[in-house]
C-alpha cells in the first residue's frame, strides 16, 4: 500500500478496514492466543530461525501494539472536566495502562536492539511511529478533530473563535503525545527527541495544510487586529490592569499558536498586514485635521513608532520566531523604516487633505504643510502630491459655480503654502497651471484683481467681491520698484545661484522671493487686457473719490515696472489731471468770485474736475437740465477756465458729478450726497415759495412725462430719481396713478403707519427703492456698453439686408457687414450671434432653419 492510498483511505475509508490489526490466531505456528507472550519469548535467534518465524512473530507484536495505541473513534472532549471522564485516567479509553506485554511488543518494534526492527529499518511501513502519525493524524485528527474545529471557526465570533481553536489543539496535541511520550519514546534508546520532533513536525504540517487556510487567516488577522488596537491604544485606552491582562492572555495564545503550527512565518506575515492596517490607522484617527503650527506630528508620531509600535511587534515576533524563519530579528534599522514609513502615511494623509488646509490657511493650516515638507523629498512623493492636488482642484475648485473671488483666494493660499514646501518653486508651477489658464478664461478675473489692488485694506466692512489679503499684500509691499532680474541665470556675481531642480518644466522660472500680486498680475500673456482694466477702474476711482490717490500711485508704479511706461502714459495723464484740476478748480474760483454772490449770499459751491477726453476711457456724456443757479455758476466757471487756458475749452458733463443735497420739510431735514440727475429730479419739486406746497396748500406733484420734458432727460434716468428719493421718503407715488409722484412734507406717526394700511406699504416701498439705488451709477461706460451702441449701429445695415435680400445664415451676414460697413465690420461670429439672439428675444426676429429674417 502505497502512502498517497493510506491518506486516501485515512479520509475515504474502504467499505471493510485495509488496516485491521494481526489476528489472533496465527496459522503458521497454530498459536490460539497472546497467552504467555513476552519479551524473552520475543527474543528470536536469527541463525536458528528462519525469515517466517521472525516474520509471524513481528506480525504478533505489530498487532499488540496498534491494539494499544489506537485511538478511539470519536471525538476529542473539549476539556478534561467534559463528559468523558475517563479522559485523563491511565487506565481510561484516552489513556491507558500499559502491560508488560503491550511494552515487549513495542520494544520490539522500535527499539534499535531489536532484530526486527534493525531488519526493517529502512522500510518505512514497518515503522511504528509512522503508523502511528498515519492513525492519529490522517485518521483521527481529519475524521473527529478537524470537523470540530470547523465548527469553531465558522461561528463568526473572532475574538473567541481563537482562544476555542488553540485550547482544542492543545487538547488533541496532548493526547496524541501522551501515548508516545510515555510508551513508545522511552524505549527508543536515546532517540526520544528526534521522534517527537518529527512527529510534531508532521502534525504541524496536518495542522497547517488541512484547515481552510483562507477561513483560520481570516480569524487569525481580526484576532491579531483586535489585539493590537488594544495594546496601542488606537481607538480606545484600556487601564493599565486591564492592558496587562489582555497582554499576557495575548502572548499565551501566540505561543500555543505557534505550538500548534498556525504561527511561524504564516502567522508573521498575517502580523505585517495587520501592522501596516494598523499604522494607517493610527496616523489617520490621531492626525487628521491637526494642522496648528509649529508642528510637533512627526516628533511624536516616530517616538509612538519607536515607544510603541515596534515594541509590540519585537514582542510579537520573539514568540513567533523560529529556526526556519531566518532574519525575523529587530534591528534599529528596521524601526527607522518603519518611521520613515509612518511619516510617509503621514504624508498622503497630509496630499488628501491639502485642499482643506490650504482654503483653511487663514485659520493657521501652516503645521499641516510642515508636515507635507517632509513626505516630498523623493520624485515620486512629489509626483503624487502635484497629480492628486491637481485632480482634486479640478475636482472641488475649478468649476462654474466657483465665485471668481474664491478661487483667486484660493490661488493665493497655493502660492504661500507651496513657498513653504517647495521654495524652489517647481510644484508651485505644476499646480498653478491648470488655475492660471481657467482663471484666464473668466471674464471677471481682472477687474477684481484691480480692484482689489486698489482697495482700502483698512475698511471696516470690505466689498466681499473683492480679495482684501491681496489690498493687504499691497500695503505691505515696500518693494513695488523693484523687479527680479529677468536675466538671474546670468547674473555671474550672485554666489548662491543653484541651478534648476531635476524636476523642473521646461519653461520654468526660478523665483528667489515670493511675489503674490506678481503672480496674479502676470496671469495674463498679453498685457494690453490688464492695462486696459486697471484704466477703466483708475477712471472711475479717480471720479468718486476725494482722497489722495497714494494707493493708485503706488499701484501704477507697480504696473510701470511690470509692464512698461509707454503703456500706463494714459493712465499717468488721467492722475496728473485730477492733481491739477485741484490746483486749476481754486484759481478759477478765485478769479470769477464763485465764494460769494453780488448780494453777500453764498453760491452754490461747484468744483469741477477737469479732463484730457483723448486719455481717459469712453465716460457717460448723457445731457440733461440743471437747475438754473447752478447753470449760471458753469457759465462764469467755463469763462474763467478758456481765460486761465486760452488754447483749450471747457464741455460740462453733467452726468458725472456728485451733489450734497440738504432738503429743508416742515418735521425734518434730510441731506444726502446724490449723483447730479438726482439732484435735478428733486429740485423740479422745489416751489417758489420754498415750503413745497402750492397756493392752495397741496403738495407739488410731478408725473414722469413732466419731468422728462422740463429736465430734458432720458426717461430712465428719470425713473431712476424719482425711484431714488421714494427709497430716502422725500417723494411718494400715487395710489391713483403710478407715475404720478408728490413730495412728502410730513412722514406718518407710529400710530398712523399702526392703523393704516397704505403708510406700511409706502414704507415697504421706500426700503426696496432705497435698496434698489444704493449702488452708486458708473463714471465710465462698460465694454457691454460700448458694444451695445455699436451694434445698434450695425443693426440698421442688418435690417437693410434682410429687408432687400431675404432670410440669411449668420456666417453670410458678417461676410456682408465686412463689406458693406466704412471701416470694417470691428466684431466676430459669437458677438453678433450674441447680438442677434437678443433681437429674437425681443420679437424682432426669427430663426427659420438656421437662418434670419424680420418677424412679419
Amino acid at each position: 500500500m502505497t502512502a498517497y492510498s493510506r491518506v486516501f483511505d485515512a479520509v475515504f475509508p474502504p467499505p471493510s478496514e485495509a488496516s485491521q490489526p494481526t489476528p489472533k490466531a496465527t496459522p503458521v505456528l497454530g498459536s490460539g492466543g497472546f497467552e504467555g507472550f513476552s519479551e524473552a519469548a520475543l527474543h528470536i535467534d536469527w541463525n536458528t530461525q528462519d525469515n517466517a518465524t521472525e516474520h509471524i512473530q513481528w506480525e504478533r507484536a505489530w498487532h499488540i501494539a496498534t491494539t494499544f495505541l489506537s485511538l478511539p473513534s470519536e471525538a476529542l472532549p473539549p476539556t478534561a472536566s467534559d463528559d468523558d471522564d475517563d479522559a485523563d485516567r491511565p487506565d481510561g479509553k484516552w489513556r491507558k495502562h500499559c502491560t508488560q506485554e503491550v511494552k515487549a511488543a513495542i520494544k520490539y518494534l522500535v527499539s534499535p536492539d531489536s532484530q526486527g526492527a534493525s531488519i526493517r529499518r529502512h522500510r518505512q511501513e514497518h515503522s511504528l511511529l509512522h503508523w502511528y502519525f498515519e492513525e492519529a493524524g490522517l485518521r483521527h485528527f481529519v475524521q473527529y478533530v478537524r470537523p470540530q474545529i470547523l465548527k469553531r471557526v465558522e461561528k463568526g465570533n473572532f475574538a473567541q473563535a481563537i482562544p476555542s481553536l488553540v485550547t482544542y489543539l492543545e487538547r488533541a496535541r496532548s493526547i496524541y503525545l501522551y501515548r508516545l511520550q510515555v510508551h513508545v519514546y522511552p524505549l527508543c534508546s536515546g532517540h526520544s527527541d528526534e521522534h517527537q520532533r518529527v512527529f510534531m513536525s508532521k502534525m504541524t504540517s496536518l495542522c497547517t495544510y488541512s484547515l481552510p487556510q483562507q477561513r483560520i487567516n481570516d480569524i487569525l488577522r481580526e484576532f491579531l487586529r483586535q489585539r493590537a488596537e488594544a495594546a496601542l491604544e488606537v481607538q480606545t485606552k484600556l487601564a493599565k490592569k486591564e492592558q496587562q491582562d489582555m497582554g499576557e492572555h495575548t502572548r499565551i495564545v501566540l505561543w500555543k499558536l505557534q505550538e500548534n503550527g498556525l504561527g511561524g512565518s504564516r502567522l508573521q506575515k498575517i502580523l505585517a498586514e495587520v501592522m501596516s492596517d494598523i499604522l494607517s490607522k493610527y496616523v489617520r484617527r490621531t492626525y487628521a485635521g491637526e494642522w496648528n503650527s509649529q508642528s510637533s506630528v512627526t516628533t511624536k508620531l516616530r517616538y509612538w513608532v519607536e515607544n510603541r509600535f515596534a515594541r509590540f511587534i519585537v514582542e510579537v515576533m520573539s514568540i513567533l520566531s523560529t529556526t526556519d524563519t531566518e532574519g525575523t530579528e529587530i534591528t534599529l534599522s528596521d524601526v527607522e523604516r518603519w518611521q520613515e514609513i509612518a511619516i510617509n502615511r503621514l504624508g498622503v494623509l497630509r496630499t488628501e487633505e491639502l485642499f482643506d488646509v490650504i482654503v483653511a490657511w487663514k485659520r493657521d493650516s501652516k503645521g499641516a504643510v510642515e508636515d507635507l515638507k517632509r513626505y516630498v523629498t523623493n520624485t515620486a512623493a512629489r509626483t503624487h502630491l502635484t497629480n492628486s492636488f491637481s485632480e482634486i482642484l479640478g475636482r472641488r475648485l475649478l468649476q462654474p459655480a466657483a465665485a471668481t473671488t474664491a478661487i483667486l483666494q484660493v490661488y493665493i493660499s497655493i502660492i504661500r503654502a507651496f513657498a513653504i514646501l517647495d521654495p524652489r518653486g517647481v510644484l508651485l508651477d505644476r499646480v498653478a497651471r491648470p488655475v492660471r489658464r481657467y482663471l484666464r478664461d473668466r471674464d471677471d478675473t481682472v477687474a477684481i484683481v484691480v480692484s482689489s489692488l486698489l482697495a482700502d485694506s483698512k475698511d471696516a466692512s470690505p466689498d466681499p467681491n473683492l480679495l482684501s489679503e491681496l489690498a493687504e499684500e499691497m500695503d505691505n509691499n515696500d518693494d513695488v520698484s523693484g523687479r527680479e532680474n529677468d536675466d538671474a541665470d546670468l547674473d555671474f556675481d550672485d554666489m548662491e545661484w543653484m541651478p534648476d531642480p531635476v524636476d523642473a518644466g521646461p519653461d520654468y522660472k526660478n523665483s528667489k522671493r515670493l511675489d503674490v500680486i506678481g503672480s496674479l498680475i502676470s496671469l495674463f500673456e498679453t498685457k494690453d487686457i490688464f492695462v486696459k482694466e486697471f484704466q477703466q477702474i483708475l477712471g472711475e476711482r479717480l471720479l468718486r473719490s476725494e482722497q489722495n490717490f497714494e494707493k493708485e500711485i503706488r499701484v501704477l508704479e507697480l504696473l510701470k515696472v511690470r509692464f512698461g511706461e509707454a503703456s500706463l502714459q494714459a493712465c499717468e495723464v488721467m492722475l496728473r489731471d485730477i492733481q491739477d484740476s485741484r490746483r486749476v478748480d481754486t484759481v478759477v474760483r478765485h478769479d470769477q468770485h464763485l465764494a460769494m454772490s453780488e448780494r453777500g449770499r453764498p453760491y452754490a459751491e461747484v468744483h469741477a474736475r477737469i479732463l484730457s477726453h483723448l486719455f481717459w476711457p469712453s465716460l457717460h456724456d448723457e445731457s440733461f437740465s440743471v437747475p438754473p443757479e447752478i447753470s449760471a455758476i458753469q457759465a462764469r466757471y467755463e469763462k474763467g477756465f478758456e481765460t486761465l487756458k486760452q488754447s483749450r475749452k471747457l464741455t460740462w458733463l453733467n452726468a458725472l458729478g456728485q451733489v450734497t443735497v440738504h432738503l429743508e420739510f416742515q418735521d425734518r431735514s434730510l441731506t444726502e450726497v446724490v449723483q447730479t440727475w438726482q439732484a435735478s429730479v428733486i429740485y423740479a419739486f422745489q416751489d417758489d415759495d420754498a415750503d413745497g406746497m402750492t397756493d392752495d396748500g397741496q403738495p407739488v406733484t410731478k408725473t414722469v412725462t413732466q419731468l422728462v420734458s422740463e429736465l430734458s432727460m432720458s426717461e430712465s434716468y428719470v425713473r431712476n430719481g424719482l425711484t431714488f428719493w421714494v427709497g430716502k421718503l422725500v417723494l411718494s407715488p400715487s395710489s391713483s396713478s403710478p407715475d404720478t409722484y408728490h413730495v412728502l412734507e410730513t412722514l406718518p406717526s407710529s400710530a398712523q403707519r399702526t392703523a393704516s394700511g397704505s403708510a406700511t406699504t409706502l414704507l415697504t416701498a421706500a426700503a426696496a427703492a432705497d435698496a434698489a439705488t444704493s449702488a452708486p451709477a458708473p463714471a465710465v461706460r462698460s465694454e457691454e456698453e460700448i458694444m451695445r451702441e455699436k451694434m445698434e449701429v450695425f443693426w440698421q445695415f442688418v435690417v437693410g439686408m434682410l429687408t432687400n435680400q431675404g432670410a440669411m445664415p449668420l456666417t453670410r451676414i458678417v461676410m456682408m457687414l465686412k463689406v458693406v460697413v466704412p471701416g470694417g465690420f470691428p466684431f466676430g461670429n459669437e458677438e453678433l450671434k450674441q447680438f442677434l439672439e437678443g433681437r429674437v428675444r425681443e420679437g424682432r426676429l426669427e430663426v427659420v432653419g438656421g437662418s434670419y429674417r424680420i418677424k412679419a
